[in-house]
This record gives C-alpha cells, sequence and structure tokens, in this order.
C-alpha cells in the first residue's frame, strides 16, 4: 500500500513514505512537491497525507500540488489537509507561509462541477495553467482549547466573527470512484 506524507519534514507519519523538498531525517523522497511532476504512477496512491504544508506552497504550487495528487491517487482514495486557519495568528506568523493563506473557499474550487458553474476560468480545459482535479471535499476546525467545551451555537457564532476562534482547518478530499456503464 502506497501512503505519501506531503512535507513531512523530520516527523514523518509511521506507516507512510515521507516527501519533502529537504533531505532531513525521515524523508524517503526529496522532491520539489509544488514543482515537479511527482514519481507515482497515476493511480497507484492509496492515501495522502499534508499536516502544516500546503500553506507554504504559492497559489499555482496549489494548483500544482491538487492536480498532482489527484492524478496518483486510487479511485476512492482520500487526503488529508491540515493548515492554519486564516483567522488565526498561525496563518500569518511564518515567513515561509505563501499569500493567500488557505481557506475553506479554496476547497470548493477542486470539485469540477463547482468550477463549471462558478470558475469556469479556473479550469484547465479554458486555462492550462488551471486545475484538472475533482475531489469531493469536506472541512472542520480544531479549536482554540477557551471554545472546545462550549455550545454548538457558540462556537458557529465564534468561527463566524471572531479571529483566533479556529487554530487550524482540517480537509479531508476523496477521488471519487468511476462509475463504469
Amino acid at each position: 500500500m502506497t501512503r505519501l506524507d506531503l512535507g513531512c519534514g523530520p516527523r514523518k507519519k509511521e506507516g507512510f513514505i515521507g516527501v519533502d523538498q529537504y533531505p532531513m531525517e525521515g524523508v524517503d523522497v526529496v522532491l520539489n512537491i509544488g514543482v515537479d511532476p511527482w514519481p507515482w504512477e497515476d493511480g497507484s496512491v492509496e492515501e495522502v497525507h499534508a499536516s502544516h504544508f500546503l500553506e507554504h506552497l504559492t497559489a499555482p504550487q496549489r494548483v500544482h500540488f491538487m492536480n498532482e495528487a489527484f492524478r496518483v491517487m486510487k479511485d476512492g482514495a482520500k487526503m488529508t489537509v491540515i493548515t492554519p486557519h486564516w483567522a488565526s495568528n498561525r496563518a500569518y506568523g511564518d515567513f515561509t507561509h505563501a499569500w493567500p493563506p488557505v481557506s475553506e473557499m479554496f476547497y470548493y474550487y477542486l470539485k469540477q462541477e463547482w468550477r463549471n458553474v462558478n470558475a469556469s476560468h479556473t479550469d484547465i480545459k479554458w486555462n492550462p495553467a488551471g486545475y484538472s482535479c475533482d475531489f469531493d471535499a469536506s472541512w472542520g476546525y480544531s479549536f482554540s482549547p477557551e471554545l472546545a467545551a462550549r455550545h454548538p451555537d457558540h462556537v458557529q457564532f465564534a468561527l463566524q466573527n471572531y479571529k483566533e476562534a479556529a487554530l487550524d482547518l482540517h480537509a479531508t478530499l476523496v477521488k471519487p470512484v468511476k462509475v463504469v456503464d
């Protein structure tokens, strides 16, 4: 089973192939993930994990990242992406984070049907630098300890109105299973 921990740094997830652009301990494959073609065959990867990595890529590199992940993932495979929440100081404190911060809206663009209706200019059909992926995406949050035990209505209000309510954005992307007639 091929499982990738992308941007793993020295803390590779157990049971995963560690991939990073820096050849540090725990890295199995040195690769500029946001620029270079990935060395895995189409449809060969069963799971992808990227924790606190995507925010280091520029917007065009994020497109490349998502297109390559979609290409190498098997039908039904899952990718977990964890980034600092855009309304948290954690998104802005590291000078190596690229603009814009990752927000919930980013994940809408990863679905072909949504792009067709709302942002066709971002699709590879019209834009050679556009998205070719077609992920089903869902997301949630890790909250500040002060909110963790509060009523869900209060947490939702805080998320929509207060900076620092959410610490991280946790997204799950699934490559849909192709239906064959």
